[in-house]
């Protein structure tokens, strides 16, 4: 394996800069856990995906650059010497083509717009019958009747499982669409919000493969689509204040023309900023699967 040498002054540069840039949105969730307190939106990242703060701020080069003088890697998952391993490489490669296979087939799709993020009213829907679990401590703007109807009303049209598998049993027959659990690549598609906040996961699942940087492009993009995906939710959220810079609370209120129209709107702008965070996240699947070709010729 040929390797570029960053020296300590270049690379430590990178580091710093990749913990500033985290630590934005990282501080005030460890602040938080010290406190005991919880914040119904922001918290989503780091507990619903299994990336470690500790480990989204620890920054990486990508395969194929080694460290000098960086002890601090040693012992780390993958690394040898400074670099990652062609071995850690090679491990990784069912998971790296499985990625590919899925980035690749969700790319292909022109993006749907218009599912007014009734996935989470799903989750909901008749939230008081015997069973149902209680998704959300925050009441429901609308009331139980009032989220209920909005369903209803409505064409579920939820392409994405971990979305769907949440959705109350009264609520799957609803939804025009029956994503499984193993058939995602057939589902996916780059307008759904939760497929913009995936790209995140499936950067820090290539950790330490890739640069650190594109981890932390698609950790951003992820955290401003949560953001909207529970200002349209049906939960009632008023008084929250939104990190970074404390933006106040605003509500997109998908059970009217405007709301609907506002939410399409950014659920387009989402699409297209995530579009080339996913080609990126290609090429670099791509470059893995062909440098591990050549690690493995004699």
């Amino acid at each position: 394996m040929s390797s570029t040498v960053l020296a300590r002054s270049a690379w430590a540069e990178r580091a710093r800069a990749h913990e500033d840039r985290v630590d934005l949105r990282v501080q005030p969730h460890l602040e938080r856990r010290y406190r005991g307190e919880a914040h119904p939106v922001h918290d989503f990242l780091f507990t619903y995906y299994a990336q470690r703060p500790a480990a989204l701020r620890r920054w990486h080069p990508g395969y194929g650059v080694t460290l000098a003088e960086a002890p601090e890697y040693d012992g780390l998952k993958g690394y040898a010497g400074g670099t990652v391993t062609a071995a850690h490489l090679a491990s990784q490669r069912p998971m790296i083509e499985n990625l590919h296979a899925l980035l690749t087939a969700t790319a292909s799709r022109p993006p749907t717009l218009g599912c007014f993020g009734l996935h989470e009213w799903a989750m909901v829907y008749r939230s008081d019958a015997p069973g149902n679990e209680v998704r959300h401590p925050a009441p429901l703007r609308l009331g139980a009747t009032g989220t209920d109807a909005v369903v209803e009303e409505s064409r579920i049209g939820c392409s994405h499982f971990d979305a769907f598998r949440f959705f109350t049993p009264q609520a799957r027959p609803l939804n025009v669409l029956q994503p499984g659990r193993d058939d995602r690549a057939a589902f996916e598609q780059p307008g759904c919000l939760h497929a913009g906040m995936d790209l995140y996961k499936h950067a820090f699942r290539l950790t330490p493969l890739i640069p650190s940087e594109l981890v932390a492009d698609a950790f951003e993009l992820a955290w401003d689509i949560r953001i909207l995906d529970m200002r349209a939710a049906p939960y009632d959220f008023t008084g929250l204040a939104l990190e970074p810079n404390g933006e106040p609370w605003s509500q997109v209120a998908i059970e009217t023309p405007e709301g609907r129209a506002e939410y399409v709107a950014a659920q387009r702008g989402f699409s297209e900023r995530g579009a080339p965070i996913r080609q990126r996240l290609v090429a670099e699947c791509e470059r893995l699967i062909a440098t591990a070709d050549a690690d493995a010729r004699p």
